[in-house]
């Protein structure tokens, strides 16, 4: 996908984004909340010399610390050669924003999504004026995508309308937009046959001529859940969006895709299954560095998806 080049900081979403958007793939955005988490997805893309987007939702940062992701996600983008941006993900609160331009995050996403359409276009736009003089790239949402994942908790959909999202884009400046087109948060997505709106997608990617986000668009692969509940994960009925109807997202123009099930399962099934079989181990560099391991696997896979269709 990408030459190597020299050791990289941080950068902004703004540019991989166009680039994939030419290139027709998408970059993934990856949601870590420690150490181990922030190091796969770097050596994920190290390896795979891909660019990759380091995401934080508000819970992981107040996990983890400003300062410390920032730190980390500084440290780790020095050991790749490939583009690493560091990204609030679902952020609703502009002080907390802020504070996390200030720190040194590279992106940012303001979700006013669950607001009005005016209110969300302010809000968004006050961002963007934050954003703005520091570089940094932002992140809208028009629609409400269903499910539940941290502070998100969504009963009923909101598909995007392509005309709003044309004029939220044209009244915003935002530089990418997530939109609602059947995906959703959380491990439990479909109790049917998975469908997205392709052709809404298709609309809304020609009248906003920007890249286009997928939010909710974790797997849940088939292999991965067999192996959580053999580990005595409770996660029976999970169920993600296919293979092919991602591959056929990127295909249409989605630019970028967040994964954040996904991991958290991988990490913990690795996690489980590690004390499982050694139960003398008590050294955490152990069971973490096989939860890392199981993440850096995963974010490789999505990768390759996302950029092999």
């Amino acid at each position: 996908m990408l030459e190597k080049e020299s050791r990289m900081e941080l950068v902004s979403t703004k540019g991989m984004l166009l680039k994939a958007k030419r290139g027709r793939y998408a970059v993934g955005a990856f949601n870590v909340c420690n150490m181990e988490t922030i190091q796969a997805v770097a050596e994920a893309a190290d390896d795979m010399s891909s660019p990759v987007i380091i995401a934080a939702t508000e819970q992981s940062i107040a996990y983890a610390g400003i300062s410390n992701l920032v730190c980390m996600a500084k440290a780790a983008a020095k050991t790749t050669s490939s583009p690493v941006a560091l990204h609030v993900d679902h952020g609703t609160n502009p002080a907390l924003i802020k504070k996390c331009i200030d720190a040194g995050f590279s992106s940012v996403m303001i979700d006013g999504s669950h607001l009005s359409f005016e209110n969300n276009i302010e809000i968004t736009k006050k961002v963007v004026r934050m954003a703005r003089p520091k570089g940094v790239s932002v992140e809208g949402e028009l629609g409400l995508l269903k499910g539940k994942e941290d502070h998100i908790d969504v009963k009923e959909a909101s598909f995007t309308d392509p005309d709003q999202a044309a004029l939220f884009v044209s009244k915003t400046g935002i530089d990418s937009l997530a939109v609602a087109i059947g995906t959703s948060h959380g491990a439990y997505k479909f109790t049917d046959t998975p469908s997205l709106d392709f052709d809404r997608l298709k609309e809304i990617v020609k009248k906003t001529g920007i890249p286009i986000v997928l939010h909710g668009a974790s797997q849940v692969p088939h292999e991965l859940l067999k192996r959580a509940l053999e580990s005595g994960v409770e996660i029976g009925g999970a169920r993600g969006v296919p293979t092919e109807q991602i591959r056929k997202a990127c295909r249409l123009g989605v630019c970028k895709i967040n994964t954040d099930t996904d991991l958290r399962i991988a990490f913990t099934e690795a996690v489980r299954q590690c004390l499982t079989k050694h139960p003398d181990i008590f050294d955490q560099r152990i069971y973490c560095g096989a939860g890392r391991e199981a993440v850096k696997k995963m974010v490789m896979a999505k990768i390759s998806l996302f950029s092999k269709f």
